[in-house]
């Protein structure tokens, strides 16, 4: 039976909060190492620090990229207005059928595919553009291509004064990122294992 959580958004519908199987989290790493950051979640400090620049009252469609076990999906559903949306991408089929079964949430749609088709995938929902897109996928490890796709593609998905959060272990994420986007301000997180680097990236 579905329990609303603490500080949801008035006129949402009840939900679960995702339980973060530390088991299904590390299979997967194990399963896809180059798509997954880290062999653990997100610590709660690293989660509020990388969300906290968010203006959350005029995001209407936020897009996460390699959502896991929901570590950030909660705390993004807890934060977005009734009438917002949060599409979650995933390539791995055991993290979406996991976040469709716990998340019961009408703004709420996990989508297995990648986030290279981000542009395909919102508009399958009705969007043309995404106010905010965060991402844990470490792009030092994805396949030859893959991370300037995703880069390009999620500069061209973000609105004009739209954000691109990123978390990640490497500084290499910049090389990406960076001719796509005017402004990039940098932070880190160390209670956090691994210890990430935080990166809020801006068009206008």
């Amino acid at each position: 039976m579905p329990v609303s959580s603490a500080g949801q958004k008035a006129g949402a519908l009840p939900r679960r909060r995702p339980s973060h199987p530390l088991a299904l989290f590390f299979k997967g790493f194990l399963k896809h190492p180059a798509m997954v950051g880290s062999v653990i979640p997100s610590s709660r400090a690293l989660v509020d620090k990388m969300l906290a620049p968010v203006d959350w009252g005029r995001a209407k469609l936020f897009v996460e990229y390699g959502p896991g076990v929901g570590t950030y999906t909660g705390p993004i559903l807890d934060r977005l207005g009734p009438d917002a949306t949060l599409i979650a991408i995933d390539t791995n089929p055991d993290f979406v059928t996991f976040l469709r079964k716990e998340v019961v949430d009408p703004r709420f749609h996990a989508v297995r595919g990648s986030a290279a088709d981000v542009r395909r995938i919102i508009a399958d929902f009705g969007f043309d553009q995404a106010d905010y897109v965060l991402s844990g996928l470490p792009f030092s490890t994805l396949p030859d291509g893959v991370g300037d796709q995703i880069a390009r593609e999620t500069a061209a998905v973000l609105k004009m004064d739209g954000a691109f959060l990123v978390y990640q272990v490497s500084a290499k994420v910049a090389d990406y990122i960076g001719p796509h986007f005017h402004a990039i301000e940098r932070g880190f997180e160390w209670l956090n294992i691994p210890p990430m680097r935080l990166f809020w990236a801006r068009k206008g």
